[in-house]
C-alpha cells in the first residue's frame, strides 16, 4: 500500500469479478428459509497464515489472530427476497432467475458477504489485500488500470451515472454486468475494482496500523471498511487508496463484494 501507510501481505488470490446475482442465488438457496446453511464457527480464516491461525488482529492490545466466523452473528444472515430489495430502482436481486444474473449482487450486509465467501470456499479480503490488488502492489497505481483518467465512456469504470449511455447524471442504469468496463482491469486482471458497486472488506474501520504485516482490524465494530466506489460516485472515489465505511448491518444498492482465496 502507499508509503505513508506501509503494509505487507502474503500471497493470496482475489476473484476476478464481483459476486453476481446468479452466484449469490445459490447461496440463498443453501441458506433456505432460515434452517439451512450457516458458516461453522471459526471458519473463514486465512488458514495459509501463521500456522492456520490467520491474520494478525491489529485491533487487539496483545498478540491475537482472526477469530473467523462468530456463531452469534448467525442472526444477521437473512438473504430473503424482502431484505434483498432495499431500494426498488437499483436493486439487482430478483426472486427468480432472469436478466439480472450477471449484475453484481447488492443489498447484502457485511455478514452475508462474509458468510457467502466461506460457503464458496474462500474468505472476505482484508483491506490491505484489497488495496494491494487495486494498486498493483508495489506499482502503487492511482487507479487499478493505471493513471489514465476514467473518462465517461464506461471503458475503465462504471461511475458518475455514466452507464449505460455515457450521459453523466442520468443514473438510469445503475450497476452494469460485472466485467463491462474491460479496460479497467488491475495488474492481476481483476475487473470493477473501481466503480460498479462498493465492496465489503473484512476490517473494521480504524486508523491504519504502522507497520501492518498480514494484519487486519477485527474487533466487532460499528463500521466496516468498504472499497472501490460505485455507479453514482465521482472519480475521487475510484482511486485505489480511497476508503469508506458503513454499518455491517446496512443493506445498500451501492455495496456488493468479492471473495479472496488461499494462494
Amino acid at each position: 500500500t502507499a508509503e505513508a501507510d506501509p503494509a505487507s501481505v502474503a500471497g493470496f488470490r482475489l476473484d476476478k469479478y464481483e459476486v453476481t446475482v446468479g452466484r449469490f442465488r445459490q447461496f440463498a438457496k443453501a441458506w433456505g428459509k432460515g434452517s439451512g446453511y450457516l458458516p461453522p464457527a471459526g471458519s473463514g480464516k486465512h488458514t495459509h497464515l501463521n500456522g492456520g491461525q490467520g491474520l494478525v488482529d491489529g485491533s487487539a492490545p496483545e498478540a491475537a489472530y482472526e477469530p473467523g466466523w462468530v456463531a452469534s452473528d448467525d442472526r444477521y444472515i437473512a438473504p430473503t427476497d424482502a431484505n434483498l430489495a432495499c431500494k426498488s430502482m437499483f436493486d439487482t436481486w430478483t426472486s427468480s432467475a432472469g436478466s439480472n444474473e450477471t449484475l453484481p449482487i447488492n443489498c447484502v450486509n457485511w455478514y452475508e458477504a462474509h458468510a457467502f465467501c466461506i460457503w464458496d470456499g474462500g474468505f472476505l479480503p482484508s483491506e490491505s489485500e484489497w488495496e494491494y490488488a487495486a494498486a498493483g502492489g508495489s506499482q502503487e497505481r492511482e487507479y487499478p488500470w493505471g493513471a489514465t483518467p476514467p473518462g465517461t465512456g464506461n471503458q475503465y469504470a462504471i461511475y458518475g451515472c455514466n452507464y449505460p449511455a455515457g450521459e453523466a447524471g442520468s443514473c438510469t442504469g445503475g450497476a452494469a454486468p460485472v466485467g463491462t468496463a474491460t479496460d479497467g482491469a488491475g495488474l492481476w486482471k481483476q475487473l470493477d475494482l473501481a466503480g460498479n458497486v462498493h465492496e465489503w472488506s473484512l476490517d473494521e474501520y480504524a486508523a491504519y496500523r504502522d507497520p501492518c504485516a498480514d494484519c487486519a482490524f477485527l474487533t466487532a465494530a460499528s463500521y466496516r471498511v468498504i472499497r472501490g466506489g460505485y455507479f453514482y460516485n465521482l472519480p475521487t472515489y475510484l482511486v485505489s487508496a480511497n476508503r469508506s465505511d458503513d454499518s455491517p448491518t446496512l443493506r445498500s444498492t451501492c455495496i456488493g463484494f468479492r471473495c479472496a482465496r488461499t494462494p
